[in-house]
C-alpha cells in the first residue's frame, strides 16, 4: 500500500516512488499449483560488492504470473520481506520479517511492527534483505526494473507496481488470493465497508450537496494538488467519502494524479473544502496569507490541515483511520 516532491524530504519520496513503483500493465495472477523447487538463478552483485545468494525455500510452490512473468512462490511463505503493501499484509495477519524504514514512519502501522526488521530507508538494502533469508519478497518495483532483477535472485519476488492496485478492496482481494487469505480479506473488508459507510453518511449530512473538495500540499516553495490515489487524503475524500474535485480540473488531476500549481492558478483548483498537507502551517497561517486568505474555503473555515506523516500513507489501515478522522471534522463544521 502505499507518496511527494514538495520539500527536500518529499522530493526524495516522490522520486523513489516514481523510480521504484513506476506502473506497468502486468498484474499478478495464480495460474496453477504444484510441487517443486524454485529454479536456481545466478548471483547478483549488491551495492557494496557483496555476493547475493538465493534464499532457501520450501519445496511446495505455486506458479503465478507476476509482472508478465511466470514465477514460482512458496505455497505457504513464512519469511516475507515487503518494500511496499505492508498495511495490506498486516490486515491479513501476515507480518513481514523486514520492511524499509519509510514504513516505520507510518503512524497507522506503529502498533504492528514488533519483530519486524528495518532494512533501510525507502527501498531497503539488498544486503539486509539477504541477511533475513526471505522465502518471498513483495516489491513495488516493476518486472523490468534493475532492482527487481536483484531482488528476484535473492528469493521469489512479486512485482506489483505503483498504480496497479487502486484501493483497499483491490489490494486485499489480490493479496488474499496470492497468500491463501481470502477469508481474512473478506472479513476485514466487510468491517471496513461498514465503518466507511458510517463515516460517509456522517460526512454527507454535514456537507452541502454538490460541494467540491481539493487535496493540496503546500511547502515553502511549492504547491501541489492531488487525485484519488496519491496519498494526502485522496482515497479517503474522493473514494471513501465520495466527494469530487472542482469540475474544471477533475479530469486532469484524476488522470495524472498530481499537478504543480502557481499562486495564480490556486483559485482554479481550490474547492469548497480543502484538505491541506503542510508541516509548518496552521489554519491561522493559511488565513493570514494574502493569496490563500482570499479562497472561499479559507474564508468559510473549511480547511483541514495535517502534517505529511499523517497524510502521505494510503494503505487500507491508514485510509480507514483518515476517513473517520475527516468525517469527524466535517461533522463538527455543521
Amino acid at each position: 500500500m502505499y507518496k511527494s516532491f514538495s520539500s527536500t524530504t518529499a522530493a526524495t519520496f516522490l522520486l523513489c516512488l516514481t523510480l521504484v513503483l513506476s506502473a506497468c500493465s502486468g498484474g499478478n495472477a495464480v495460474s496453477n499449483t504444484g510441487n517443486g523447487s524454485v529454479p536456481s538463478s545466478n548471483a547478483a552483485e549488491g551495492g557494496s560488492g557483496s555476493t547475493l545468494q538465493p534464499a532457501a525455500v520450501d519445496s511446495e510452490t505455486r506458479t503465478i504470473v507476476s509482472g508478465g512473468k511466470e514465477i514460482q512462490i512458496p505455497a505457504h511463505p513464512k519469511r516475507i520481506v515487503a518494500d511496499q503493501y505492508l498495511g495490506s499484509l498486516i490486515v491479513l495477519g501476515v507480518t513481514p520479517i523486514g520492511t524499509p524504514g519509510l514504513h516505520w514512519d507510518n503512524p497507522y502501522l506503529a502498533d504492528f511492527l514488533d519483530g519486524v526488521e528495518d532494512i533501510g530507508e525507502v527501498n531497503g538494502s539488498l544486503e539486509k534483505v539477504v541477511d533475513l533469508q526471505p522465502d518471498l519478497i513483495v516489491t513495488g518495483a516493476s518486472a523490468d526494473d534493475a532492482r527487481y532483477e536483484q531482488l528476484s535472485k535473492i528469493a521469489p519476488t512479486l512485482s506489483i507496481p505503483y498504480g496497479d492496485l487502486k484501493n483497499a478492496h483491490e489490494e486485499l482481494t489480490h493479496f488474499g488470493e496470492l497468500l491463501g487469505k481470502e477469508k481474512e480479506a473478506k472479513a476485514w473488508l466487510e468491517e471496513y465497508d461498514r465503518r466507511i459507510a458510517a463515516a460517509r453518511e456522517k460526512a454527507h449530512q454535514a456537507v452541502p450537496e454538490g460541494a467540491t473538495f481539493s487535496i493540496i500540499e503546500w511547502t515553502d516553495n511549492s504547491i501541489y494538488v492531488y487525485g484519488d490515489n496519491f496519498g494526502r487524503g485522496g482515497q479517503p475524500v474522493y473514494q471513501a467519502l465520495g466527494f469530487s474535485p472542482p469540475a474544471g480540473v477533475a479530469a486532469e488531476i484524476m488522470e495524472k494524479q498530481w499537478a504543480s500549481l502557481s499562486n495564480e492558478a490556486l483559485p482554479q483548483y481550490a474547492g469548497d473544502y480543502i484538505i491541506l498537507t503542510s508541516n509548518d502551517r496552521t489554519v491561522e497561517d493559511v488565513k493570514a496569507d494574502l493569496i490563500w486568505g482570499t479562497l472561499d474555503a479559507v474564508k468559510n473555515d473549511r480547511v483541514y490541515v495535517w502534517k505529511e506523516e499523517h497524510s502521505w500513507y494510503y494503505d487500507p489501515i491508514a485510509v480507514l483511520s483518515q476517513t473517520e478522522e475527516l468525517a469527524e471534522w466535517l461533522a463538527g463544521l455543521k
